[in-house]
């Protein structure tokens, strides 16, 4: 078998090259990841499901690269957050409400990592409906830290960011609506690339918040979330969304990239571990050649209040479909009423019922003007803020998350654990593509705890954001 160690130091691009070369099997890659999830996820539960047939997917790789069909992905192994659609396999959102659902077609990313051969290792936990910042809102219980069990993995997509951080799978997915993708991997030591709206179709992936979602890859390297991207991103008939195939032409890179800091935004409310670190990745970005200066975003300190505006209220649309009879669960009453009242009241968590309730009042008679349509004029004005600064830098960088991973149960009021998307959400506010890449450690309690610098570029720049995240992280081409 596959050495393990030689996991922790394992890229894609270095896995496809050892698995042309023959230096070892698809099997013995797919036997490796299986034994780590076998040995590690008893405590770090970042796994839902681990399909059965995971070694028969691997096989099928083999013989695709011994038949020389093989791409860069094929044979490698990728854990999928339980809110993207893969064809007969179960996809519950990790809610109770969807128990033993099973997905009857393809989520067009997945059809993609399919064609180019690539092998599902399993469902990874998340928060139920991808709502939550820490994975403690999973129905089917909570992921934890790699490198702290005692702390959160960050969240929604904690399953897919800790599944990669402990070695349990080369790549994974996830969706990120206010920073699902970017916060977890900063919290456990990962690269998160949440893509521009409309660069990757969300055909086949559980709707919350259809104007803000977008599906991303969690990796090692840059260069893997570059692959991933290059290979799942286009436009799609299946969801109107998608951008135009113009915009996926390549660009030109200025040969000195400008980086904008709104140093405004992080007055307060910041750990001064994560401000000291900020400070240094700078440094480090100009010491590789990076102009870096301040500058103003008027309005970025709204996005938080606009995000829990819109988001809520897209949710309990989006929502509505889980009605006990045509989906999942269903727990019947005395009238139809009863029906929907009994599977929803059941079926949901607190958390999803408690942005339900919210976005259902935003969106009522007598508010909607008040809240929703408010909103979204703000939302404008905060576009608007990043298309000028755009003008003058080529990225905008912030801390990924407030703090570094904190203990499980340790934030029990929702405001608390909202605060903790306050630097992720604009991107999403925006539909900007934002990147988080590891920038180092803070030692709490005797324990190292990931932390992470967050890079945005203006829309279809994601090319920018890779060459960035390379040169920061010492990437060689």
């Amino acid at each position: 078998m596959l050495d393990r160690s030689y996991l922790t130091t394992l890229s894609i691009s270095q896995a496809s090259r050892d698995l042309a070369s023959g230096k070892y099997s698809a099997v013995d890659l797919a036997e490796a990841y299986l034994a780590v999830i076998k040995e590690r996820d008893g405590e770090v539960h970042a796994y839902l499901e681990v399909f059965a047939d995971v070694l028969e997917q691997a096989r099928v790789a083999d013989e695709r690269l011994s038949s020389g069909k093989g791409t860069p992905l094929t044979g490698i192994p990728f854990a999928v957050k339980d809110n993207i659609l893969i064809e007969g396999r179960r996809a519950q959102g990790a809610s109770k409400v969807l128990e033993g659902h099973r997905a009857t077609y393809d989520a067009t990313v997945i059809r993609k990592l399919k064609e180019a051969g690539a092998v599902f290792l399993g469902r990874a936990n998340m928060d139920e409906f991808a709502m939550g910042g820490s994975t403690e809102n999973s129905a089917y219980g909570v992921t934890r830290n790699p490198h702290d069990a005692a702390r959160v993995p960050g969240g929604s997509s904690g399953g897919s960011a800790a599944a990669v951080a402990m070695h349990g799978a080369l790549a994974a997915l996830g969706s990120d609506t206010g920073g699902s993708i970017r916060q977890p991997a900063s919290f456990c030591g990962v690269v998160g690339l949440k893509p521009t709206y409309g660069a990757v179709s969300r055909s086949g992936l559980m709707a919350m918040g259809s104007s803000l979602d977008q599906i991303g890859p969690l990796t090692r390297t840059v260069a893997d979330a570059e692959l991933i991207f290059n290979t799942i991103a286009g436009n799609d008939p299946l969801d109107s969304t998608t951008r135009p195939p113009p915009e996926f032409e390549k660009k030109e890179i200025p040969a000195k990239l400008r980086i904008g800091v709104p140093r405004h935004f992080l007055e307060k409310g910041v750990d001064a571990a994560v401000l000291a670190n900020f400070e240094e990745s700078l440094e480090k970005l100009r010491a590789v050649g990076y102009e870096v200066k301040d500058i103003e975003l008027p309005n970025i300190a709204h996005s938080l209040a606009v995000y829990y505006v819109l988001m809520p209220a897209e949710v309990s649309a989006n929502l509505a479909r889980y009605d006990g009879v045509r989906y999942g669960a269903r727990h019947e009453g005395e009238t139809l009423l009863e029906d929907y009242a009994k599977s929803r009241g059941e079926g949901f968590g607190p958390e999803v019922r408690r942005r339900i309730l919210l976005g259902t009042y935003i969106l009522s008679a007598g508010y909607y003007d008040a809240y929703y349509a408010k909103a979204l004029r703000v939302r404008d004005y905060i576009k608007e803020d990043f298309h000028k600064a755009f003008a003058s830098v080529d990225l905008i960088a912030l801390p990924t998350a407030p703090t570094p991973a904190f203990r499980i149960g340790e934030k029990k009021d929702p405001l608390s654990m909202y605060l903790e998307d306050i630097f992720t959400t604009p991107a999403n506010i925006a539909g900007l593509p934002g990147i988080s890449l590891p920038s180092g450690f803070t030692n709490v309690e005797g324990k190292d705890l990931p932390l992470g610098l967050e890079l945005m570029a203006a829309p279809m720049r994601e090319d920018i954001l890779f060459r960035a995240g390379k040169e920061f992280l010492g990437e060689g081409e």
